[in-house]
């Protein structure tokens, strides 16, 4: 700038200024926005009123100006307290400048409104304290607009930023403990002194009255004592408390005693609650302890025991419990979308909680793509190794499930080659057309009947004579040998002589019995038959030569056939 340009901006505000009796606070302001930034254009962004008008930065400035000379000269305001609740009032400004001519003057348009239009001073006091307008307007008194009306509010108040609580943060003790800015003089200031002959240093006692306003309400408050002895005996120091605690958080410590007696009487030791409490103070400090008993509930209602729990709490992994609640619950919607059974589900809940909440799981479309695998396939890998989850989490890199048919082809190959059934690979192809089923179930099936009492060269015999006997699953076999030695009577041996019993229905052997039972008690006359003729007679053969050698004999066979069947 030249030396004529600083002489006319000297001449300007000696001309303006100097010599006057009162200093127009709005228009100093507004001065030294201007020497402090000497660029006349402005690169923020143009706000809006409510009612869509546009209001520059520099505006806005002047409009907070104007404001704060009203407040502090006009309704006799502390300074601090008008600056703050102009400064700190973006909502209420924005009402007020909706209701003054933007394109005049701003500061000397809101002077005029407000020399004329007295506000609710309230608005923008609990504004200025970091109330938000849905939270501060149920709070404004009914009967008051003067903030001079209420000295008790204004004196508790002070006594809240002399100790060195933030403004901006004095609100949330209004809305949650309201009473605390009724108390009388020296009230509050006794009550901050009680809570600091318990030991407590003044900034821990900053953070702790935001964090749980209720404590000045009332005597000292009884729960927060027993929580602070238990700490301290474990060892805790006051420090670490005061670094874990959150003044956007609201502490319930009633219900953080619950939780530390709920381990003590759980089963936890001295050593091991001081342990949990010294390795993860954090998670009961983080606004979690709500989240803590939801976990329990949720474990306890899968089946786990409280011990259990007690447990996985003492191997908590090194992260933030919100993180892990959040895991744990994807975790099981994720389960429950890829269609897995509850007792599935519980299953792996009771086994392996501490895994679940430290994955963070992809989607279940993205990991149907990526392993090119149907829920079903999904659910089956998730049973069979649960650790597989660790390998799906966000960020990794997903590999693709290898094909189950070619597994399923060596497994069977290799299980026929192992026992002999097949002794040369040449014939191997022809082998697996008749050994149908999947490869993987092929040995459980064959050591269920060795198991029941057969011998594995038997056994290697009875498949190759009847192969389809492999085709069953582990369960049915054992239902159906379960059947011969303990229903019919035959020793377990009998399945050597006749192996294909073993591809029969429960429900044909007990008809074809009962009818044949039947037959004999009628006197009729019917030729001895073997188990193997019994049964192995269609039912078309059956039913010409035996049911209707006796006239009641279809009556008795329909039944018989609806009972046993119905079963």
């Amino acid at each position: 700038m030249t030396h004529f340009g600083k002489f006319k901006i000297f001449k300007w505000v000696s001309s303006n200024f100097v010599g006057s009796n009162k200093t127009p606070l709005s228009s100093m302001v507004s001065l030294f926005n201007i020497a402090e930034n000497p660029r006349f254009y402005s690169t923020k962004r143009i706000v809006q009123t409510e009612n869509g008008q546009s209001i520059s930065p520099v505006s806005r400035t002047e409009a907070q100006a104007a404001l704060l000379e009203y407040l502090h000269f006009t309704r006799n305001i502390q300074f601090t307290d008008a600056e703050n609740m102009s400064k700190n009032s973006p909502h209420f400004l924005e009402k007020l400048l909706a209701k003054v001519d933007i394109d005049a003057n701003i500061g000397q348009s809101i002077t005029r409104y407000l020399c004329f239009h007295p506000i609710n001073e309230f608005e923008p006091f609990f504004e200025s304290l970091g109330l938000k307008p849905h939270d501060y307007n149920p709070l404004l008194p009914r009967d008051l607009m003067f903030l001079c009306d209420d000295d008790l509010l204004l004196e508790n108040y002070h006594v809240l930023c002399n100790y060195g609580i933030a403004r901006s943060k004095i609100g949330k003790i209004y809305k949650e403990a309201a009473e605390v800015f009724g108390y009388d003089y020296g009230v509050l200031v006794l009550k901050l002194k009680a809570y600091e002959e318990l030991g407590l240093g003044q900034s821990f006692m900053m953070k702790l009255v935001v964090c749980s306003p209720y404590l000045l309400i009332g005597e000292v408050n009884a729960d927060f004592v027993k929580v602070l002895e238990i700490l301290r005996k474990e060892g805790v120091d006051i420090s670490r408390i005061e670094e874990h605690l959150s003044e956007k958080s609201s502490y319930d410590w009633s219900k953080l005693l619950a939780l530390l007696n709920l381990f003590r009487h759980a089963g936890y030791n001295e050593e091991q609650l001081g342990g949990l409490i010294s390795q993860h103070l954090a998670i009961f400090f983080e606004d979690s302890v709500d989240r803590i008993y939801l976990l329990i509930g949720f474990l306890l209602k899968f089946g786990s025991t409280m011990n259990q729990i007690c447990s996985m709490f003492l191997w908590f992994p090194q992260m933030e419990f919100e993180e892990f609640f959040s895991n744990l619950r994807h975790c099981f919607l994720f389960l429950n979308e890829i269609q897995m059974e509850a007792h599935e589900i519980q299953s792996i809940f009771r086994s392996h909680p501490l895994m679940l909440g430290s994955c963070r799981l992809k989607k279940p479309n993205t990991l149907r793509l990526a392993l090119h695998a149907a829920e079903k396939r999904m659910c089956e890998v998730i049973q069979e190794s649960p650790q597989v989850l660790k390998k799906w989490v966000m960020g990794s890199k997903v590999k693709r499930l290898p094909n189950l048919r070619l597994k399923s082809r060596k497994l069977k190959t290799k299980f026929l080659l192992d026992l002999g059934i097949v002794d040369n690979s040449n014939k191997i192809g022809k082998a697996l057309k008749v050994f149908r089923g999947s490869g993987e179930k092929f040995q459980e099936r064959f050591d269920c009947i060795v198991e029941a009492g057969v011998s594995r060269k038997d056994v290697c015999e009875m498949i190759k004579a009847s192969p389809q006997i492999l085709g069953q699953s582990k369960d049915v076999l054992e239902m159906k040998i379960d059947f011969l030695v303990n229903k019919v009577g035959y020793p377990v041996s009998y399945l050597v002589t006749f192996p294909s019993y073993l591809n029969f229905t429960t429900q044909r052997v007990e008809l074809r019995l009962a009818m044949y039972n039947w037959l004999k008690d009628q006197g009729k006359s019917v030729p001895m038959l073997s188990l193997r003729s019994l049964i192995s007679l269609s039912d078309k053969k059956f039913i010409n030569e035996y049911v209707n050698s006796h006239p009641r004999g279809p009556e008795i066979w329909q039944n018989l056939k609806k009972e046993i069947y119905a079963e």
